[in-house]
């Protein structure tokens, strides 16, 4: 007689599943479902108020970029890289985040990390402006400026700080402390002349005079040093209001350092104020003569930790987006992969019952994988054909229908484009490169795209956001990115 499969549930619901033989149970893959689900079990809503907060930000690191930096990551510990588990994939609680803002289908940085430390959405471009202040207007932070996290956390007691890889005034971690309807006025040379509105470096320098900010560090030195005043690299400075900022700020009694050694030399139970570059800092691949992501973790944990009401710490890794920009998947893999050790770096100097940990991104990019590619194909590289027989690839290269084999990684857009105008020809046309795996895994080639950019673009699509700690377990389904700030208002605030 034949069991409707109704039934067949009702069965091992019932517990008369005991009677049934499941074959595969002594599989790994059974068993470590099985363990998983165990865990997962085990998890507990954390309702306590949070102490301290971290907000981590890999910049364009949608899932895609997630994806290839967790087999980069896998795959150079000598494994197939795909079944690797990067540190903020072992959080409990994760959601999808919508990225679009009040008038972009695909954002920028500006309203993305202004979303998530005001708790509403805006216009590209602007930061911590409500749209009832035009973009471009000089007017719009002080008619429509938003009230920030740090400003709230600030007034409770609990010390502020930002780390970053990009300049400390660019769009990401400006929304700590500043408003401006141009995200590109980090200094007083794009300003409008007689424009009411402060520029980002001086809006720094304010906030920490203000007390708001406890702990910096980044790139930009170049938006804090007047011009004609060189830094310590040789790189002039660009302000024309002959204000020197870091010279402003150590009379706040702050310290400055500027490289790997000063940063180590400094005291971390004062102020810091750390500039390594005077544009963005270098990209992990190439990093020497500054401290990494996961260094500056540290220092700033270290210097925060001393405020017994708690803290509120932005950590981003802004390069993996600009390695995006540029189409090159090496560099982008490998700034990922220092976000992680960050991450990991501030879960071994943690409690996460007192401290909520937020992972996420501000948007996505243009990236995506071709092709069927056997496990273990090397991520940045060529596609592998996939082992009917086996587990890992063939070494035989996947090969399109013009003939040449392809990239497991791609991007629609950008400077790696097979298509090419000839000169003061008006149509494009070009074809593939018959590329070698040693071509295609070399760090600095760009992975083959399709339309002609000259930088490529963000996409509009989810990103992921991963969490643990207090009020963690509110990140579930599918939510809108100023979500984020009301989950760490209701973490610092909960009775």
């Amino acid at each position: 007689m034949r069991i409707p499969a109704t039934a067949i549930g009702l069965l091992f619901a019932t517990g008369a599943a005991a009677q049934v033989t499941i074959s595969q149970q002594e599989s790994p893959w059974y068993t470590d479902a099985q363990a998983h689900i165990a865990e997962l079990e085990a998890v507990q809503p954390n309702t306590d108020r949070a102490k301290n907060v971290i907000l981590f930000v890999a910049d364009g690191n949608g899932i895609g970029t997630n994806y290839a930096t967790r087999l980069w990551v896998g795959q150079q510990t000598g494994g197939m890289g795909d079944d690797h588990v990067l540190p903020q994939e072992t959080f409990p609680n994760v959601a999808l985040v919508k990225t679009y803002t009040t008038n972009g289908q695909t954002p920028d940085s500006a309203p993305t990390a202004s979303a998530m430390n005001t708790g509403i959405k805006s216009r590209n471009g602007t930061i911590n402006i409500d749209d009832a202040g035009a973009y471009d207007s000089c007017d719009a932070a002080a008619n429509a400026g938003l009230t920030t996290f740090s400003e709230i956390v600030s007034d409770m007691g609990k010390s502020v700080g930002i780390v970053t890889t990009a300049r400390i005034t660019h769009a990401t971690p400006a929304a700590v402390y500043s408003r401006t309807a141009n995200r590109d006025w980090e200094d007083d040379t794009q300003l409008p002349e007689n424009c009411a509105q402060k520029d980002i470096a001086l809006q720094m320098a304010d906030a920490i005079s203000a007390g708001t900010i406890d702990f910096a560090m980044g790139g930009g030195r170049q938006h804090f040093l007047p011009n004609g005043i060189t830094d310590d690299e040789g790189k002039e400075g660009r302000r024309v209001d002959d204000r020197n900022l870091v010279e402003e700020i150590k009379a706040n009694g702050w310290q400055y350092v500027w490289n790997d050694e000063t940063a180590r030399a400094a005291d971390l139970s004062q102020p810091v104020l750390g500039l390594f570059e005077a544009s963005h800092m270098k990209y992990e691949h190439d990093r020497t003569g500054e401290p990494s992501l996961a260094e500056m973790t540290e220092m700033a944990i270290t210097n925060l930790s001393q405020n017994e009401d708690g803290y509120y710490l932005e950590i981003e890794s802004g390069r993996v987006d600009h390695a995006n920009h540029a189409g090159n998947l090496h560099r982008t893999v490998t700034d990922g992969a220092a976000f992680a050790d960050a991450i990991a770096m501030a879960l071994s100097m943690v409690d996460t019952a007192e401290t909520l940990i937020i992972v996420t991104a501000d948007h996505s990019h243009a990236v995506n994988f071709n092709g069927y590619c056997g496990r273990g194909t090397p991520i940045t590289g060529l596609c592998y054909e996939v082992d009917d027989q086996g587990h890992e690839h063939t070494d035989t290269p996947s090969m399109a229908l013009d003939g040449k084999p392809y990239t497991v990684a791609g991007y629609l857009n950008g400077a790696g484009s097979i298509l090419h105008q000839e000169e003061g020809a008006n149509d494009w046309s070009g074809s593939r490169p018959d590329l070698t795996q040693e071509e295609a895994t070399d760090p600095d080639y760009l992975q083959q795209a399709l339309l002609p950019m000259p930088s490529e673009t963000h996409s509009g699509e989810d990103v992921a956001v991963m969490s643990t700690g207090p009020w963690s377990h509110l990140f579930r389904g599918v939510i809108e990115q100023n979500l984020i700030f009301h989950v760490m208002l209701k973490a610092v605030t909960a009775e």
